[in-house]
């Protein structure tokens, strides 16, 4: 599992976003089994805590499944993005690198064109 950590959002924000997008991207897929609370927080030098929480949370919205014995797992009930817009969101990532536009200001970008809930 790829995760890094960086910018100005909370780690536990971050753990959590980049699984939500692994699991929507189907990088992870249903019933796949997640890295020990543990180990994750080895490899990414953080407290255990900041990434059991970013679990519990995700495990609360229905992303994961956390089992006695058996390890975190994806929920297999985990909702995957529509292929059209994962081609879209690679494609905007990739115009957007080769403009030097960074993440975060293309995530600017985007809210502020984002239609308004009807």
């Amino acid at each position: 599992m790829i995760i890094t950590l960086s910018g100005a959002a909370p780690p536990t924000e971050q753990i959590g976003d980049q699984i939500r997008g692994l699991i929507a991207s189907d990088v992870l897929g249903a019933e796949e089994r997640l890295p020990s609370v543990r180990q994750l927080a080895r490899d990414l030098g953080v407290a255990p805590g900041t990434v059991a929480k970013a679990y519990r949370a995700l495990e609360a919205e229905g992303y994961l499944i956390a089992r006695t014995g058996g390890g975190t797992r994806v929920s297999p009930h985990a909702v995957t993005t529509p292929r059209v817009v994962l081609e879209a969101a690679r494609e905007l990532a990739q115009i957007s690198t080769a403009a030097e536009t960074s993440l975060d200001d293309t995530i600017r970008i985007l809210r502020a064109i984002w239609p308004a809930p009807e």
